[in-house]
């Protein structure tokens, strides 16, 4: 079989995470209880991954992700295996509008570096096989700048930020080659902390480290993790407000970031979150270079099941091409369906109609 060869990210696309099966919640809480071994776990994930793997061409996506059913939320079960890092419980979760996360989260404990024998190795080299030539396996990872999330960073550890980021940016830099090494052509870098550098929600007065200086360092990190990255390796970041059980963290426009960011970040593609008016307009989307980065437009929404006004869809797509070039926009929805293993509230049935909806427009919208 021949793999698609078209520059990632793709006119239909789509975040990564999607909702898990009764199968696998009845898995892990049996697995918790001590009924069931890891491998049988394991069994039951790799069944499921093979069955959306399946669904996801069906719908027309070019590009399939393992739907993150291996991970319990999108970001921690990285870091956490991460050299220098631990997962631990803190006393409370993240606050978001509505309701207050699961409590989980890292921390830094020692050196930091990046291991060949980390988990998401050789669940990527399984999750390739399944895939098999007949779509592009899309990778998702946290972004290195998640590690700049405070009480994160020891300071005792790493009393100098800039130390700090750069053993975050070798760290990424050797994961990065070996997942390229192990087969993966497309790797998403998932970013919660670079959309919090733009909105207003989020305070950033400390006069050691002021916005203006973590946006640049935000920069540098991003940059200098895809310093001599392979030239067939297409990465893209995504910025989001938040995405937990169809709530949101915060809003503001990206407007702080987007001289900086949207500007000079090294990257194939932005997945950008466009679904309501937290988002603000478009017009931060004028500092994109022309020629550049592709924008993917999050207009069609993962926090509810109802597909969107396909006159409102194009109507937005005409809006964003006064700042970007038609031929630069891609379309998905502004997040996963399941950042975390809850999942967010609509039906398997309904995100499966939206991802084919998307496909549709995009043939219609942008001559896909």
């Amino acid at each position: 079989m021949t793999v698609i060869a078209t520059q990632a990210p793709f006119k239909a696309d789509h975040v990564g995470s999607l909702l898990r099966p009764d199968s696998i919640h009845k898995a892990r809480k049996e697995f918790k209880e001590g009924t069931i071994t890891a491998e049988q776990l394991h069994e039951v994930e790799t069944t499921e991954i093979k069955r959306i793997v399946d669904k996801q061409i069906e719908v027309g996506l070019q590009a399939v992700t393992d739907g993150e059913f291996r991970r319990t939320f999108w970001h921690t079960d990285f870091m956490a295996h991460i050299n220098g890092f631990e997962g631990y419980t803190p006393d409370h979760g993240y606050r978001f509008k509505n309701v207050e996360t699961e409590a989980y989260d890292v921390r830094n404990i020692g050196k930091i570096s990046f291991s060949s024998d980390h988990p998401f190795v050789k669940d990527f080299i399984e999750f390739n096989e399944i895939v098999a030539g007949r779509a592009v396996a899309k990778l998702t990872i946290p972004s290195p700048n998640q590690f700049f999330n405070e009480g994160i960073r020891d300071v005792n550890l790493y009393p100098d930020i800039e130390v700090y980021a750069q053993d975050v940016i070798q760290a990424y830099r050797d994961a990065i080659q070996t997942f390229y090494d192990a087969g993966a052509r497309y790797i998403q870098l998932d970013d919660v902390y670079i959309a919090g550098l733009s909105s207003p929600d989020i305070p950033f007065n400390d006069k050691q480290y002021p916005r203006e200086y973590l946006i640049d360092l935000a920069l540098r990190v991003a940059n200098g993790v895809l310093e001599g990255k392979p030239e067939d390796l297409s990465v893209t970041t995504h910025l989001c407000r938040g995405n937990y059980q169809s709530d949101w963290a915060f809003e503001g426009s990206y407007a702080l970031i987007a001289p900086t960011l949207f500007a000079k970040e090294n990257v194939d593609g932005f997945f950008l979150e466009y679904d309501d008016e937290r988002s603000g307009s478009f017009q931060p989307l004028e500092h994109v270079p022309k020629g550049g980065a592709k924008v993917v437009l999050g207009v069609f929404t993962s926090k509810h099941g109802e597909l969107e006004d396909k006159e409102l869809i194009k109507s937005r797509v005409k809006e964003a091409s006064q700042y970007v070039p038609l031929e630069q926009i891609c379309l998905s929805p502004q997040c996963g369906f399941a950042s975390t293993h809850h999942g967010n509230l609509l039906t398997e049935e309904q995100q499966w109609n939206k991802l084919k909806y998307i496909v549709e427009l995009s043939h219609e919208i942008l001559n896909d």
